[in-house]
């Protein structure tokens, strides 16, 4: 399985997952050519801007876990920030709106099958 296609599986899943908990998705896949935002979702009047890392590799359970927030670079978290902000204005949302940026690490086990998610809340941007 390539890249995109195991990223693609990672959102998926954690898309099902949030959904399971209460959170309405606005938007997948939001691009433009300067960023681009994984998963556009909101709850209890919060819109959450959340970029989904997925690793297709078995899990570590040792110390060294490898950690795909890592590649969360500073170059990426500026193409990110242009998204969201590109976002709130095509979409006219209020300056008072409360919004936070998420970032979900899907770590996929093709053998066993199984998915392990974790997540860290609100990033600050």
């Amino acid at each position: 399985m390539d890249k995109r296609h195991i990223g693609q599986l990672g959102e998926d899943i954690y898309e099902k997952q949030i959904v399971k908990r209460g959170y309405n998705i606005a938007l997948r896949n939001y691009r433009k050519p300067w960023g681009e935002i994984d998963i556009i979702a909101e709850k209890d009047d919060v819109l959450h801007f959340i970029e989904v890392k997925t690793v297709g590799h078995p899990f570590y359970e040792t110390g060294d876990e490898y950690v795909p927030e890592d590649n969360i670079h500073p170059w990426k978290l500026k193409r990110l920030s242009r998204a969201i902000q590109t976002y709130l204005m095509e979409k006219d949302i209020d300056d008072d709106k409360v919004w936070q940026v998420d970032v979900a690490a899907v770590f996929l086990d093709f053998e066993q099958k199984t998915a392990k998610i974790r997540v860290t809340f609100d990033i600050g941007l």
